[in-house]
């Protein structure tokens, strides 16, 4: 082919291009569009915040693989030190996106965790993945699981201390799910403190709580230093749970649609490569151990993200339900009911006096218009079904129908 016939066609490509707006057209023309058309990204570098998490990974792998290039877009991942300083700048406009607990974003909305502003949801991250640490001293005395720590609660009375990472968050709702399935009221029998992810192997290590919840490599970072077990992972409350979002305001959606649609479409491919097999896996826990990331020894995330867990008391197990970024698609798609169940569980503790509009809420906050359009660029499959249903560890069915008698449901309540 000459390059004048190359030339010609090129032209010819933005033009047919522009015409259709990128409905229905090849992936070649696609890629025209991004670079020249009407839906170029208006905001071209976002700063996307994340916590020194495993599941920090897509953000950062579409950063340092260049696939944010390829839909016009330049991520630049920025480290932060706690959930509070990532609310606080996803507010005040110093970060655009970031990496961030789906009950963050939700509380944010309804002003129930800082300042109220409305916020989007434009795709989750990843599923599974988390954990309950119990400490070493409490193993020792027989709580190892639900059912002993809540019997060791009852026979050796004393004020026992659990730390999740944000008051609205997922930790704190993982936790708060768990003890009171098995009869531990955290609002009654216990005190609850709020620790930054990277700090809660620090505080367990000098005694400041008897048990913690948290994202990998936090859990598995306890275990390896002898100072924790495992009571309980995150997918064994509720299987394939949402977990981490990627977050913005709604005023970031509304000013930069193109944006939003590119960055989502990135990291949704990116999710993609790092499901793609073990060798994939394998250099994402390379890359993100490193000091710029989560600043921790590649063997400390390496593992679970394989299904490969250990409890700290010589149980081992491979686990098919460990962290999933993609899952042939089935993870990123921002459920409906999977926002609403987090507003069931802030009006079950308190956190909200009265019921709020579940369902308007969250088809307010998740973009699953801009989802869609995200998922078409970065050829994903996208669910017929914005509801979804999941049995939790108690045997309770979620299904987001009646989230009124739902939340009223639970006899451990605030």
């Amino acid at each position: 082919m000459t390059d004048l016939l190359k030339t010609k066609l090129s032209r010819r490509s933005v033009l047919q291009a522009a015409a259709v707006g990128a409905v229905g057209i090849s992936p070649a023309l696609r890629s025209v569009v991004w670079a020249a058309g009407s839906d170029k990204p208006e905001k071209e570098e976002v700063k996307i915040g994340f916590i020194p998490l495993t599941d920090c990974a897509s953000v950062v792998m579409a950063s340092v693989l260049g696939i944010d290039k390829k839909y016009g877009v330049k991520i630049t991942p920025s480290k932060e030190a706690s959930w509070a300083g990532v609310r606080d700048k996803l507010v005040n406009g110093e970060l655009d996106m970031a990496h961030v607990l789906w009950g963050l974003i939700y509380g944010v909305h309804m002003g129930t965790s800082g300042p109220k502003k409305d916020m989007a949801v434009l795709m989750n991250l990843n599923h599974n993945g988390q954990a309950i640490t119990l400490s070493k001293k409490l193993a020792e005395k027989g709580a190892v699981d639900g059912a002993s720590l809540a019997k060791l609660m009852q026979t050796d009375k004393r004020e026992y201390t659990f730390a999740q990472t944000f008051p609205t968050g997922t930790h704190a709702m993982w936790l708060y799910y768990w003890l009171a399935t098995y009869g531990i009221n955290p609002m009654k029998d216990a005190k609850v403190i709020t620790v930054p992810p990277p700090q809660m192997v620090a505080n367990m290590r000098v005694g400041n709580m008897d048990g913690y919840c948290v994202g990998e490599p936090w859990g598995h970072r306890a275990i390896m230093d002898g100072i924790g077990i495992t009571g309980v992972t995150t997918q064994d409350i509720w299987k394939d749970h949402p977990e981490k979002a990627l977050g913005t305001t709604a005023d970031f959606v509304k000013k930069y649609p193109n944006t939003a649609r590119a960055v989502t479409a990135a990291i949704l491919e990116a999710g993609k490569w790092i499901d793609a097999g073990l060798q994939n896996k394998m250099k994402m826990a390379e890359t993100v151990a490193d000091k710029s990331y989560v600043n921790t020894g590649v063997d400390a995330i390496n593992q679970r993200i394989l299904g490969r867990y250990q409890n700290g008391l010589g149980k081992t197990w491979d686990d098919p339900n460990h962290m999933k970024f993609y899952n042939d698609g089935m993870v990123n798609f921002p459920y409906l009911t999977d926002g609403m169940w987090f507003l069931t569980q802030h009006k079950r503790w308190g956190l909200i006096k009265e019921h709020p509009d579940y369902l308007g809420i969250a088809k307010q906050i998740n973009q699953i218009d801009v989802y869609k359009d995200a998922a078409s660029l970065a050829k994903v499959n996208v669910p017929k079904d914005p509801m979804r249903t999941a049995k939790m560890i108690d045997g309770v069915v979620w299904d987001g129908k009646d989230p009124k008698k739902y939340a009223d449901s639970f006899k451990v309540h605030a």
